[in-house]
């Protein structure tokens, strides 16, 4: 598979309406080469050159529908999504407002950091529930991925 942004290409400077420093939109995100038998996706955002904890989980996304092949720009940051056939989102490393899309925001003069967008293709409908975390997903996921891709974008304060 193939995981691509109209926003910013891959190893490139995510532009600042994506970030804290922004509007903090999540940016739209298309994927292609989906291999056969996929049933649902799901999308996890991380930024391992956080100083703790590591990585810093800003998105989690999921029970995106087998036929979808982008998530849009902006989407709310709402448990379950409807208008997009009802994929979900949990938990990020937020204390508070811990929901939906976080955008890049490291701390200033702390150099470049990166943020990976991984998406997984799942051979199993999974009907998960509200709210997961990374980890909880992870696992849920585990044994179901038939194929995995990834877009890398940075940002620096």
């Amino acid at each position: 598979m193939k995981l691509t942004s109209p926003a910013f290409n891959e190893g490139q400077k995510i532009p600042k309406q994506y970030t804290g420093d922004g509007n903090n939109l999540s940016p739209k995100l298309e994927w292609s080469d989906v291999p056969d038998g996929v049933k649902e996706f799901a999308l996890i955002m991380e930024d391992p050159d956080a100083p703790r904890p590591q990585p810093w989980v800003h998105w989690v996304i999921y029970n995106i529908p087998a036929n979808a092949r982008e998530l849009p720009e902006a989407l709310p940051r709402e448990r379950e999504l409807a208008k997009q056939g009802g994929l979900k989102q949990g938990s990020n490393s937020m204390q508070l407002n811990n929901l939906g899309y976080l955008g890049p925001a490291p701390p200033p003069g702390r150099g470049r950091h990166r943020y990976f967008f991984k998406l997984y293709a799942l051979d199993a409908n999974l009907n998960l529930k509200d709210s997961l975390s990374k980890e909880q997903l992870l696992n849920a996921i585990k044994g179901h991925i038939v194929a995995e891709a990834q877009l890398m974008g940075t940002y620096e304060r």
